[in-house]
């Protein structure tokens, strides 16, 4: 196998978010074309998604918050 240098790699490693992305979005699809459900987040809401399109939330979930760089927070 050929050895990348550092530019090639940084070049590639831009893409991993997306690649990510997508491959999240795959095995979503997939588990749902399977037959199974699928547990999501949203809206504050923990959902079972299954695969004719129905939901059941199972919990709700705390909001949300954005943090900043740094930021410590204490958990009660």
């Amino acid at each position: 196998m050929a050895q990348l240098d550092e530019k090639t790699i940084d070049y590639l490693e831009q893409f991993i978010p997306e690649l990510a992305e997508a491959a999240t979005k795959q095995a979503y699809w997939q588990t749902l074309a399977s037959g199974n459900s699928v547990m999501i987040s949203e809206n504050d809401c923990i959902k079972e998604v299954f695969p004719d399109g129905t939901f059941k939330i199972i919990e709700k979930a705390d909001p949300s918050f954005k943090m900043k760089k740094g930021q410590i927070i204490k958990l009660k």
